[in-house]
């Protein structure tokens, strides 16, 4: 799974998502890619489940890429416990992805199979996304 090696600061405040993407709106990489429709915090795990259900369906062919870096800190408390006494552990590792981003990329498979791919990751993501194609691929 991701997560940085090291952060400046161990916690984090939690802070809100708005706008939309400023960077990696466009594909670089591949030919197809999965953006972002909605705002949404990614934890490290459902970036790993979109990649394995993406790389499962094509077979190991192709070329994926990832474009977004869980490097946001969440913490949390124990179950029943008491008001106070400081901010919680660090649990796991989020990405915060704008509308607008791309977070996957794909390359070297025909396109009905990265779109039935990117259908499979969608489902594991906690947001609405969109099936891109680069300008000249049909």
């Amino acid at each position: 799974m991701l997560s940085p090696k090291r952060t400046k600061y161990r916690k984090q405040h939690k802070g809100r998502i708005h706008g939309n993407a400023k960077g990696g709106t466009q594909l670089n990489f591949g030919a197809y890619g999965l953006k972002a429709l909605a705002p949404a915090r990614v934890t490290a795990r459902q970036i790993e489940a979109a990649r394995r259900a993406i790389t499962r369906h094509i077979r190991r062919s192709g070329r994926v890429w990832i474009r977004i870096f869980p490097d946001v800190p969440v913490s949390t408390k124990p179950a029943e416990v008491r008001m106070g006494k400081g901010k919680g552990t660090p649990e796991f590792w989020v990405a915060r992805v704008k509308p607008g981003r791309v977070m996957f990329e794909l390359d070297g498979v025909p396109r009905d199979l990265a779109e039935k791919a990117f259908e499979l990751a969608s489902a594991k993501l906690p947001m609405d996304t969109k099936f891109i194609v680069r300008l000249g691929e049909r």
